[in-house]
């Protein structure tokens, strides 16, 4: 699916001028569904109806790298890679809200 589980802290405790908790309209402890499926930079498949609490993010220019970092259960955390490209998940991240919903 991701990498993880990891636990709590693994990434979202390290803290830089490129990581935040909130992105666009994703809140940091707030649930969110996939409404449309699509695929990460791992090609791990996001299906329809997967949920989780978005934890915080982090933004690597140099890669146009884009990681979320959620939790599936509440406890741990997974890191969702996603690359800001045409090629890549540029349409998603572009237009999240076509993808992802607040619930």
């Amino acid at each position: 699916m991701t990498f993880g589980p990891k636990p709590a802290g693994t990434w979202t405790g390290h803290k830089a001028a490129n990581c935040g908790d909130n992105h666009k309209f994703l809140r940091a402890g707030e649930r969110y569904e996939v409404i449309q499926e699509f695929t990460d930079y791992d090609q791990h498949l996001h299906d329809v109806g997967e949920s989780w609490i978005f934890l915080g993010y982090s933004f690597l220019p140099y890669d146009d790298g884009m990681s979320f970092f959620v939790s599936f259960d509440g406890e741990q955390e997974w890191h969702i890679r996603l690359q800001w490209r045409p090629e890549e998940q540029g349409q998603l991240l572009d237009n999240l809200e076509q993808y992802i919903r607040a619930l």
